[in-house]
């Protein structure tokens, strides 16, 4: 297992934003066999439709409650989120309209975070290979910067056998494994790629 420690020695509670179950899955493992305790923090306005937020926040509360760990439900704002991102929607993936949505979900993460007495933040996205993760981390900069008293935790979560981890947990509890980042914007062109390819095979 990976080792890892809080950057505030002697902290143990951690902030920890998740996206789904599966990236969050062997984060926590890693964090409380380390000696931290998390407490999941489920902010994601940007998930589309509201079907499959509704599929990816349950899977994500059936996790850490089998886990016996805190669960805060920020809810589901999309209209707020494609206000944040106006201008942005053709924008590729890893590009402005992501370190937008980054940002605005890592505020409310730090926000949360300052309001309720914990110092270090940080973010499941970071284990995802899709994501760009100075991306990740300019935005969990920017949303500490804004909340003072806060730190936000700039770990790289695909190494040290996490990611192997990750998919040997996402089949032992049988997680629901969505197929695109979330965001409309990303479905449509997961659905515009698999047409390309469809008529390749023609």
């Amino acid at each position: 297992m990976l080792k890892i420690q809080s950057p505030l020695p002697g902290e143990s509670r951690v902030l920890l934003h998740s996206c789904c179950a599966p990236c969050s899955s062997a984060i926590v493992e890693c964090m409380m066999a380390n000696g931290l305790r998390p407490t999941v923090f489920y902010y994601n306005p940007n998930i589309y439709p509201r079907e499959e937020y509704d599929i990816r926040k349950q899977e994500a509360i059936r996790f850490t409650t089998s886990l016996g760990l805190d669960f805060v439900d920020a809810d589901y704002d999309h209209s707020a989120w494609l206000d944040d991102v106006q201008g942005l929607e053709g924008e590729p993936e890893r590009g402005r309209r992501c370190l937008a949505c980054f940002t605005l979900r890592l505020t409310a993460t730090a926000r949360y975070a300052a309001r309720h007495g914990f110092r270090v933040f940080t973010t499941t996205l970071a284990s995802s290979r899709w994501k760009s993760l100075d991306q990740i981390n300019e935005a969990g900069r920017r949303a500490a910067a804004l909340c003072p008293g806060t730190i936000f935790w700039e770990q790289n979560w695909r190494k040290g056998g996490l990611q192997e981890r990750r998919n040997q947990l996402l089949r032992e509890y049988g997680f629901y494994n969505q197929q695109y980042c979330g965001c409309e914007f990303s479905l449509r062109a997961r659905e515009g790629k698999e047409k390309d390819m469809a008529a390749c095979r023609i």
